[in-house]
């Protein structure tokens, strides 16, 4: 079994410059598909939960477990973090006695003193049972799990603030957004992303690894600009989300559904579930994470 904390594998792609790839599932066969790619790149990746997602899978505790129990069966032998995504307060603490490996709290809709105590409570909680804690300022475009964020740019000031909490990665608002991109974003705004990374790395005396949320839509030079820039872990999932839907729509407007048994959901889900496969492998690429282990 390879499951870990993220600290060491996303520290790692922050001092040599790629990414970890922060792959969001939402069930059984979203999660085989994730490790199944991280196994055959040999590529350290987060298993990301959202809110949403373990309420719909469960638990903490069936979401843990799965996890760990797909990753011993199919032998998978690269890192693999179970991190849960963009977590309240109470869902942070309830992954961490669930046996998550990894947790975002994600205080960014609070006052920022506010952010700061829970996010240093959570650390000091986190460090007892070996977990990797990631935080946020600025919030983040686009809507996920009902907090809504405009996609402001986070304030140097409170990211340094934030690193000094003791986390272990930091997602910071620049210009990013969650869900699909609109024909008239503005793109990354790497200028403020070099200043913010040196800006926090100073204030810890180390390289502090910056978290691209909304990574699904970016292009891909932009990516390839942000992880030189400090950028070590990209979260996808409304990626998936499309290349899944699409891979169903077209099986099912072939007409290959109603052949033989392939109305068994075995059957009926494998093209979404192929197509995740690939989408998946295509951002590995990009983020250059492959064969990293």
């Amino acid at each position: 079994m390879t499951i870990t904390n993220a600290k060491q594998m996303i520290q790692n792609a922050r001092e040599q410059q790629y990414a970890i790839s922060a792959f969001n599932t939402n069930n059984l066969e979203w999660t085989q598909a994730i490790l199944r790619v991280a196994k055959v790149r040999q590529a350290p990746t987060l298993m990301a939960i959202s809110m949403g997602a373990v309420k719909y899978m469960g638990g903490f505790k069936v979401v843990a477990e799965l996890v760990r129990n797909l990753d011993e069966a199919m032998e998978v032998d690269v890192p693999i973090a179970i991190h849960l995504d963009h977590g309240t307060y109470e869902g942070a603490k309830a992954a961490i006695a669930a046996g998550f490996t990894s947790v975002m709290f994600d205080g960014s809709d609070l006052p920022l003193d506010e952010n700061l105590k829970k996010t240093a409570e959570i650390v000091d909680l986190a460090k007892q049972a070996d977990v990797s804690v990631e935080a946020e300022v600025g919030s983040i475009g686009g809507e996920e799990d009902g907090v809504v964020g405009d996609g402001e740019i986070a304030p140097i000031a409170d990211a340094i603030q934030m690193a000094e909490t003791g986390i272990d990665f930091l997602a910071a608002g620049i210009g990013n957004i969650h869900g699909q991109y609109p024909a008239n974003w503005n793109g990354l705004h790497l200028d403020h992303l070099a200043e913010l990374s040196a800006a926090v790395s100073n204030a810890v005396n180390k390289p502090m690894p910056i978290v691209l949320h909304g990574g699904s839509g970016i292009p891909d030079d932009q990516i390839k600009q942000a992880i030189q820039l400090g950028v070590a872990k990209v979260n996808v999932n409304t990626e998936a989300q499309l290349a899944f839907h699409q891979g169903i729509r077209d099986y099912v407007l072939s007409n290959q559904d109603l052949e033989g048994k392939n109305y068994d959901p075995r059957k009926f889900l494998k093209p979404g579930f192929s197509a995740i496969e690939k989408a998946l492998n295509e951002r590995i690429d990009v983020f250059n994470s492959a064969d990293q282990a």
